[in-house]
């Protein structure tokens, strides 16, 4: 092992990723950047070589990195203002060694009271570490890093070497001015005994001189290599999990409940009636879901959008489906970089034959017929939005000369995997769904569609989001906070078992209500249901929204109008797939139920 690499410098303050060299760091004499997968490029990796030498078990006192050995190196007055400014943005350095995360170790003690003895050290772990500190309007830069290494022996045969893994990496960074630390001419140097040093000052209005150096210390560890990232993904909120999991349940339960009872009761009791022939001047008063027979099945409008939303929705679910599941058996772990992101982004290409057969079959039931048009439209109508909105992002981020901007030819790398995959795919699909048997309606339509009463207020589409969105967001607002902070807070998330739970859940909860709200539109003899059930499933999109604003509000410190505006661009993004992919959900479930209480019936 020859160096440690650089990733990048974030900070959940401004939400754009820099690269390592957009600062004044020494730089080795040849700088290289690893080849990355698109999920690091998406993520804004940009993994580069630093002159720090990292040699298995050799313990380094302190080393001058760059300058010569007795002469300091020198920051412009440019330099030390950027170098200013990106402190007291409260930016942090994140390096890698052998695959690992630095981690700065934080040591909180959990009984504050009795003696010192009794004191339980809470160890936690920060990722990277800080790049300075501010000290009553004063800002100290953190020039010298103790790196502590944690090694494993492996256990072997006898006349075998032993071999060494590292299972840990931590850094302890100091700020250490110029005239406490004295150099030598082999570039080696004494750090100040005790407590008695200055910390390193950053003047940003004049020139500044200072030393980088750091100091390397191994140590042995009882970690296996297999439990080397357990340090780093260590949640102290397993129970904040579990009991969101059995508030959800119980939710569920209980939805179940009132549903089963009142859905069947009632149906079962609506359905005897019906088919009761006895007595022809009862059914001549008849009112409720039956009366609407002739018009449940009648074609929405703008048939080709709806299903284009929905064949979208279905690409949408498949693919987060499988990630999900895919990740709960610990194959997308965080130590295998970008894995997550690029796996979505291809599985959503390839689901592509799924949502287009699913959108084609709908548009067929729903009697259209320009198959090409609808088959362009699914494949481009939610990738475009979803494209557009982070192409304007990207401007903004280009602009800031951040390394969160995507890069040109990743963009055209993208623009080609949808329009040479996703597309053709799409394409494949529909034209299959549009060929096969339209779904079956158990009723025929009437030619002359019936007037539709005055509707209560609470009939409104509006109440309808509100309610239906109450309790398939309550089942999951918890997980929810854990995936804000992993995004926005540059936590690690892999709790993905939870998370299927939760997902599972919620699929249950959205079709639970979708199919009550549905019930509860016949019986009020409104039969426009199509839309107005795909607008009300999604619900729990508009809860989330509010949510993302209360968690902006009060979690995050984000000030400047740059960040602000990608935090609500990108939380757009999710709050639409969030309601394509529960609208969705809901809206089958609902043409199911519709199908099934419509066949039960006689009708004359």
């Amino acid at each position: 092992m020859a160096a440690a690499m650089a990733v990048k410098l974030t900070s959940s303050r401004t939400q754009l990723p820099y690269e390592y060299y957009s600062l004044p760091f020494c730089q080795p004499s040849t700088i290289t950047y690893k080849a990355e997968n698109l999920g690091e490029v998406l993520r804004g990796d940009r993994i580069v070589n630093t002159p720090f030498q990292v040699l298995m078990n050799s313990e380094k006192k302190c080393e001058v990195l760059c300058g010569k050995s007795n002469k300091p190196m020198t920051l412009s007055v440019e330099e030390s203002r950027l170098v200013a400014e990106r402190i007291s943005e409260d930016y942090y350095v994140h390096l890698i060694a052998d695959n690992l995360p630095v981690a700065t170790r934080l040591e909180l003690y959990s009984n504050r009271d009795g003696d010192d003895k009794k004191k339980e050290k809470d160890v936690q772990f920060e990722h990277g570490y800080r790049l300075g500190f501010t000290d009553v309007n004063k800002i100290y830069l953190h020039n010298h890093l103790s790196f502590i290494l944690y090694y494993h022996r492996e256990d072997l045969e006898e006349d075998q070497e032993h071999t060494y893994r590292v299972v840990r990496f931590e850094v302890i960074p100091q700020s250490i001015r110029l005239e406490d630390l004295k150099a030598d001419e082999k570039s080696s140097c004494t750090l100040p005994e005790g407590t008695n040093s200055s910390p390193q000052e950053i003047d940003p209005t004049k020139e500044n001189q200072l030393y980088f150096t750091y100091s390397v210390h191994w140590e042995e560890s009882d970690i296996k290599w297999a439990s080397r990232w357990d340090t780093y993904l260590t949640m102290s909120d397993v129970q904040i999990h579990w009991f969101s999991i059995i508030n959800s349940v119980v939710v569920v339960f209980f939805l179940s409940g009132i549903l089963s009872m009142i859905i069947i009761r009632t149906l079962r009791k609506d359905i005897a009636n019906y088919n009761k022939e006895d007595d022809i001047e009862d059914t001549m008063e008849e009112s409720g879901w039956k009366l609407v027979h002739g018009d449940v099945f009648r074609p929405p409008q703008y048939p080709m959008i709806l299903s284009s939303l929905l064949g979208s929705g279905i690409q949408l679910f498949c693919m987060i489906l499988i990630v999900i599941f895919v990740a709960m058996l610990g194959m997308l772990s965080p130590s295998s970089r970008g894995a997550l992101m690029t796996t979505a982004c291809f599985l959503f290409m390839f689901m592509g034959v799924f949502g287009g057969f699913s959108a084609g079959r709908l548009y067929r039931t729903l009697k259209g017929h320009r198959w090409k048009k609808g088959a362009f439209c699914t494949a481009t109508l939610y990738p475009g939005v979803v494209f557009g909105i982070c192409f304007i992002l990207n401007c903004f981020i280009w602009g800031k000369h951040s390394s969160g901007a995507v890069p040109f030819p990743t963009m055209v790398a993208l623009l080609c995997m949808w329009f040479g995959i996703s597309l053709p795919l799409v394409y494949l699909g529909y034209y299959f769904g549009f060929r096969k048997q339209p779904y079956d309606n158990p009723v025929r339509t009437n030619q002359i569609p019936r007037q539709i009463p005055e509707q209560r207020w609470y009939m409104n589409r509006f109440v309808g989001i509100l309610m239906a969105g109450i309790l398939p967001f309550g089942a999951m607002f918890i997980e929810l906070f854990f995936i804000f902070s992993a995004i926005w807070e540059n936590q690690f998330y892999y709790l993905f078992g939870f998370l299927f739970l939760v997902f599972i859940i919620l699929v249950v909860s959205c079709s639970q209500i979708s199919i009550v709200m549905v019930y509860f539109q016949l019986c009020a003899e409104d039969y426009r249901w199509w839309w107005r059930n795909f607008l009300v499933s999604g619900g729990s999109a508009f809860y989330v929204l509010v949510y993302a604003i209360f968690y902006f509000v009060n979690k995050l410190d984000i000030v400047e109008f740059i960040p602000s505006l990608l935090y609500f661009g990108y939380t757009a993004l999710m709050v639409l797939s969030f309601w394509l992919l529960t609208g969705t959900i809901g809206f089958y479930a609902a043409y199911m139920f519709v199908r099934k209480i419509y066949a039960a019936v006689k009708i004359d």
